[in-house]
């Protein structure tokens, strides 16, 4: 309980005292300052790892040598709550997230993600979901990762549940490749706690697979990407 604590008092108290830097971001944003998306990434990345560390979260990082050096489409299965500061400390950077619209309600947050150049979509929307294929495809374009989750929802254990196809499209369509993540044992740290919210310290482990060229795949074969990926995803998951 006391860890709980700690640990939630941390995610707020770190996000306020960070506001005059979050406010000069902004203002760096609206100059279109070049070095903003350095600064934000060791700061985003910062605050992941030390979210980490106050969970007594312990992670292996596998495959580092699989991460491109140019924009791609991080695909992730999805255990639990750790999955987003999991991502954002993981990989070679603190990339932009395909998030549900409900974190954009989240006050000083939402201001990070923007930052962070998340994409915020509403599931209950099919014309949103058109919407979001069209911005992440500009996102990418312009040199930018995204991080999805493609199951939608987290499994809150080690199954994974199927696989929606947009984010398939947003990589065939911007002809960057797609990058399977695995992530084995997140949900041990709170999901699988019977109240589903005390963290306990876990170990998981987080395996980047060798990246997935989209251009100039055939038809058929992006249709069986989604398919394709899963499989590559649950190969690193114990006891699957």
């Amino acid at each position: 309980m006391l860890r709980t604590l700690i640990w939630f008092l941390y995610f707020w108290l770190y996000l306020i005292l960070l506001l005059p830097v979050l406010f000069y971001y902004w203002r760096l944003d609206l100059r279109h300052d070049p070095r903003l998306d350095d600064k934000v990434n060791r700061k985003v990345q910062n605050w992941a790892r030390r979210l980490m560390r106050v969970a007594g979260m312990r992670v292996t990082v596998n495959g580092r040598e699989n991460l491109p050096d140019h924009a791609a489409v991080y695909i992730a299965n999805h255990q639990g709550n750790f999955d987003i500061p999991l991502i954002l400390s993981s990989l070679n950077r603190a990339h932009g997230l395909l998030a549900k619209q409900e974190l954009a309600r989240i006050p000083i947050l939402r201001l990070w993600m923007r930052l962070l150049h998340c994409l915020f979509v509403d599931r209950s929307s099919p014309r949103a979901g058109v919407e979001s294929i069209a911005e992440g495809v500009k996102l990418l374009q312009s040199g930018h990762s995204l991080v999805i989750f493609p199951e939608g929802t987290r499994s809150r254990g080690n199954e994974i549940q199927d696989f929606k196809g947009g984010a398939f499209r947003i990589a065939s369509k911007s002809k960057v490749p797609v990058v399977p993540v695995t992530i084995d044992g997140s949900y041990r740290a709170m999901e699988a706690n019977p109240t589903g919210w005390i963290i306990r310290p876990c170990h998981v482990t987080v395996t980047i697979h060798p990246a997935i060229e989209t251009d100039g795949m055939p038809r058929e074969t992006l249709r069986e990407l989604p398919e394709q990926t899963r499989g590559i995803i649950a190969s690193a998951l114990k006891g699957v």
